[in-house]
């Protein structure tokens, strides 16, 4: 089974669709967002993705008022929300940046608001961030777009795995097996864990997002056959914001796509074979022929 992202064909065998995720890591600049899209798109990666949030709905009750030191000085977590959020006209300029860069984008909306606020921008597809997987008033809301879904499956069990799937069909719908510990240990993968969920969910294709530090978990990813993987994408890993440490610099995510290309081809068809350039060591090396 395959899934039609804009221009792009999720599974059935096509290269893995690589998303950028800058999140948040724009820290609420424009220009800054625009020159992620930019780290993606020269390392050759098929979509950039965001975070849109209704912050007076998507903030827990008990965050809202906890003190947090900021780069615009200390103020509620409630605050620092508003403060990170895009409104339209600036999701508008990234959107057409994007767009110029060849790239497909979209966002995780993590309430009903943000549903209706993506739809109004035409968004390509929609993703379900981990810790949305159990709402279901956001997954009905996805499933009635029409849209395909990207679901992150982190920080969930398999049954409620089932349950966010039963809302929202298997139709248009993405799995991405993720671990959600910022930066994730190698310990914590469980990669083996695409196979499982492509056995329990036949037809669904099968993907990795990821929050270790490096490439080499992404890279076995494809290799057990995901067919997206997803990094969050830095200009610099120490700048100030929750998911910097766990995101890739330009160069990372320069060598993921490219290794992620080798890898691809290297994993062949499975089918025995004797290539062009063995004929030459067969005839120097081989005493007895067959």
């Amino acid at each position: 089974m395959t899934v039609t992202i804009g221009s792009r064909v999720v599974g059935g065998g096509r290269p893995a669709y690589v998303i950028a995720e800058i999140g948040l890591n724009h820290n609420g600049e424009v220009e800054l967002a625009k020159r992620l899209i930019d780290v993606a798109a020269d390392a050759g990666a098929d979509a950039v993705k965001f975070q849109k949030r209704t912050p007076e709905i998507a903030t827990p009750e008990h965050m809202r008022d906890i003190p947090r030191d900021t780069p615009w000085g200390r103020m509620t977590y409630l605050d620092y929300r508003r403060r990170v959020e895009f409104d339209r006209e600036q999701y508008i300029e990234i959107s057409d940046h994007a767009l110029l860069r060849g790239l497909e984008w979209f966002a995780s909306p993590w309430d009903v608001p943000s549903v209706a606020f993506l739809e109004d921008l035409g968004v390509v597809a929609h993703k379900v961030a981990s810790a949305s997987l159990t709402d279901v008033e956001l997954l009905d809301a996805l499933r009635e777009t029409g849209k395909p879904v990207i679901l992150s499956t982190g920080m969930s069990t398999s049954e409620q795995i089932d349950a966010a799937i039963q809302v929202l069909g298997t139709d248009r719908l993405v799995l991405m097996h993720a671990t959600s510990t910022y930066p994730m240990e190698p310990e914590e993968a469980n990669i083996r864990m695409i196979p499982t969920l492509r056995d329990r969910y036949p037809g669904v294709p099968v993907g990795y997002s990821g929050h270790e530090r490096g490439l080499q978990i992404s890279l076995a990813a494809v290799a057990l056959g995901a067919v997206a993987v997803e990094r969050h994408i830095t200009l610099d890993r120490t700048m100030w914001g929750s998911d910097h440490a766990a995101s890739l610099e330009p160069a990372g995510l320069q060598h993921l796509v490219r290794d992620i290309r080798v890898i691809e081809a290297a994993l062949g068809d499975g089918v025995k074979r004797v290539y062009p350039g063995e004929l030459a060591p067969m005839a120097k090396l081989r005493r007895v022929p067959a």
